[in-house]
């Protein structure tokens, strides 16, 4: 059974860093992409960034220049390096693994961005 666990989320001031960390474990396979996906009160689940296994990258218009996403070479683990947060950044972010078809998600971890 394969299993997506997050974790690095927390309460940081507009302008800090946070650094997500997902680890999938139960897969004998490297998915095809791995991501991140972020849901705030009252709105849908939007694609932050993902990465695939060929290396290419995606990130939202939002956070360009300041997320960065990064995988282990070899392994079912994935970063996401969060800087200069803003407010509009609070939510719980998911990790998400491709594999075929299959999508398989974590149960997140909440980011809040505040003074």
């Amino acid at each position: 059974q394969v299993q997506l666990v997050e974790s690095g989320g927390g309460l940081v001031q507009p302008g800090g860093s946070l650094r997500l960390s997902c680890v999938a474990s139960g897969s004998l396979f490297r998915f095809n992409a791995m991501g991140w996906y972020r849901q705030a009160p009252g709105k849908e689940r939007e694609l932050v960034t993902s990465i695939s296994t060929g290396g290419g990258i995606k990130y939202a218009d939002s956070v360009k220049g300041r997320f960065i996403i990064s995988r282990e070479n070899g392994e079912n683990t994935v970063y996401l390096q969060m800087n200069s947060l803003k407010p509009e950044d609070t939510a719980v972010y998911y990790c998400n693994a491709e594999s075929g078809v299959i999508r398989y998600w974590g149960k997140g971890t909440l980011v809040t961005v505040s003074l």
